[in-house]
């Protein structure tokens, strides 16, 4: 699967055009019109029928039986071979700091707010339903990626920002965000960023407690790589390379753990997280540490179970071909297999 540069290379996350985006439409706000949202009974089905992805998504395509890459070893060597595979999320405090990226899940439509980016020409301009007591990664005082994740049930959508700083009221201040449509295959302009460097969403890509409590999870798993190239491959949208490096893994890059290791002993929440590695993989989607896989903060994980994850290495992964499951370049849609 031959990696595709970038139409133009971008310094990711640290453009500062900073643009002010009103999320409520003017001739709205002159007529006095205000949005009632769908009815209650509509919403309580709509949020019932709303998963994360489609059934035909890249997310839930399986990736158990595709070809390795061709340049599997340099990626996973490039990656760390020898370097554990660490679970990004848990119950409790790390450091004093929540772990794993949470997901608001708002009881009732909320209205739109005000954003203003960083990055604004990458960035959605409107259309966001952000709950003032949004939760932010790491917690209120955290200086890391603070993503904020909101899942819309009602509307079926996902609200999602990097780097963000509530400013009062119902106003949002982000490095660079997206709102993605659950219900919707299309992907992102291409060369365009979202609230992960690879421009995917990252909600579908999140490892949540119920799943793992029901002992399956149905859907790759986001993943984060020391040092990537100057390059994606589909279905990323993005990249945010340390150099153009063919042995660096391409933004995109689908990895997954090898059949041959024994997940057997583990406990059931870890052994649902390698299960899905396995059968689905794992998408780089950002820079980050080696091989942290993403889920979400929750008081039920019981850390002592997903401990048993790092005792697997790089070298207990393979990167994937995956050019086969592209049905065209701007979707998202998997090609049955």
């Amino acid at each position: 699967m031959a990696a595709q540069p970038a139409a133009v290379p971008r310094p990711a996350r640290r453009i500062r055009s900073v643009v002010t985006v009103l999320a409520v439409a003017c001739a709205c706000l002159t007529s006095g019109y205000t949005d009632p949202g769908p009815s209650a009974a509509a919403a309580a089905a709509s949020a019932a029928d709303c998963e994360t992805a489609l059934p035909d998504s890249f997310w839930r395509a399986p990736v158990d039986t595709l070809p390795v890459h061709p340049d599997s070893a340099r990626y996973v060597s490039s990656i760390g071979a020898s370097q554990p595979l660490h679970p990004d999320f848990g119950s409790g405090l790390v450091d004093g700091q929540p772990i794993g990226i949470p997901i608001t899940v708002p009881d009732t439509t909320v209205p739109e707010s005000k954003v203003s980016f960083d990055i604004a020409e990458e960035s959605d301009p409107s259309g966001y339903r952000i709950p003032q007591n949004a939760r932010i990664e790491n917690g209120p005082a955290s200086d890391g990626d603070r993503h904020v994740v909101v899942w819309d049930r009602g509307l079926c959508k996902s609200y999602e920002l990097w780097d963000a700083k509530p400013q009062g009221g119902n106003a949002w201040h982000a490095g660079s965000g997206a709102v993605f449509d659950l219900r919707s295959n299309a992907l992102r302009p291409d060369g365009w960023t979202s609230a992960d460097a690879a421009g995917l969403a990252i909600l579908p890509g999140l490892v949540r407690y119920d799943e793992a409590a029901s002992g399956r999870v149905d859907h790759a798993i986001r993943i984060t790589v020391p040092r990537s190239d100057q390059s994606y491959v589909w279905p990323a949208r993005h990249q945010a390379g340390a150099a153009a490096d063919p042995a660096l893994p391409p933004m995109g890059l689908r990895l997954r753990l090898k059949s041959s290791v024994d997940t057997s002993q583990l406990a059931p929440q870890a052994k649902a997280v390698a299960e899905a590695l396995k059968k689905y993989g794992a998408i780089v989607a950002d820079n980050g540490s080696a091989w942290f896989v993403s889920g979400e903060e929750h008081s039920g994980w019981d850390n002592d179970q997903l401990a048993g994850l790092k005792d697997f290495k790089g070298s207990d992964f393979e990167a994937v071909d995956g050019s086969g499951l592209q049905q065209s370049p701007d979707s998202g849609a998997a090609v049955a297999r």
